[in-house]
């Protein structure tokens, strides 16, 4: 099997977190506001929706993110 090169390493990394998450947290969110009631419909409709905004999100705030990390924590010896 073929890999992809190693520059595509972040968008695949933010892709696969911005999904796993966003698909926890829609379903959280989902369950919390409308119950179990016809609840694989609304989920997966919120989730999608979510996961467009929360991929471009990570992509836009993680170098941010890393710069305050890097910030409070001390480098490796």
């Amino acid at each position: 099997m073929r890999k992809l090169p190693p520059r595509f390493a972040p968008i695949l990394f933010a892709l696969f977190l911005s999904g796993i998450m966003s698909f926890v947290v829609s379903g959280i969110a989902t369950v919390r506001a409308v119950g179990f009631d016809d609840i694989l419909f609304k989920w997966i409709t919120g989730w999608l929706f979510a996961w467009a905004v929360a991929f471009p999100g990570v992509l836009t705030f993680a170098p941010l993110v890393r710069r305050i990390v890097a910030r409070l924590v001390e480098p490796p010896a």
